[in-house]
């Protein structure tokens, strides 16, 4: 059985990834445990590098606690052509002690108001989420999240945040495959 450590004590997070190793059926099995690491990065991150260097972090220090460590962040990253200019993102590292393997969940774009918050202000997003009168929860990260309030509990955030471990598992697979393929594929310049 593999010991597998995420990078947070967030109840939804760790929901999240026990939902996607155990739909995984990764052989052998996995036993998730979680501890608290810090991140590394500021407590809202803005921008994809600082979220990849979270999520990075946090899998790097939970290793410590299994043989993967986890860590998922969620950031807001700027996207042209949207209202806000923002969108919220979460991203999964997943590290096996050697290698690190990297997934995006999907992105929605955060209300004007809260991306000013967060980007001008300097606000964490669930401290916005609570200035612009969303929610009475001060710590709406450990509940449903800002898209369970915009989606009106169609998409929770465990929800949100399966996508990201699902993909950070895709690589970690892909990377399997390679490995134990006698045939290993060849890029072309020919079309």
């Amino acid at each position: 059985m593999m010991d597998v450590c995420l990078g947070s004590k967030n109840p939804v997070k760790f929901a999240a990834v026990q939902a996607v190793l155990t739909d995984w059926n990764i052989p052998g099995g996995v036993r998730l445990s979680a501890r608290a690491v810090t991140s590394g990065v500021a407590d809202q991150p803005v921008g994809m590098d600082l979220t990849v260097r979270g999520a990075r972090n946090r899998a790097m220090a939970a290793k410590e606690g299994g043989d993967w460590g986890i860590g998922l962040e969620s950031g807001v990253i700027p996207v042209p052509q949207t209202r806000s200019g923002y969108m919220n993102v979460t991203v999964c590292a997943l590290y096996d002690g050697s290698e690190m393997y990297i997934g995006l969940g999907p992105a929605f774009e955060l209300p004007p108001e809260l991306a000013n918050g967060v980007v001008r202000q300097g606000m964490e997003l669930d401290d916005a989420v609570s200035a612009a009168g969303l929610t009475d929860n001060p710590r709406i990260g450990y509940a449903e999240g800002l898209i369970g309030i915009l989606s009106n509990g169609q998409v929770t955030r465990a929800d949100y945040s399966r996508p990201a471990v699902s993909m950070a598992l895709v690589c970690w697979q892909a990377a399997r495959c390679r490995a134990q393929s006698p045939v290993h594929l060849k890029m072309s310049d020919e079309s």
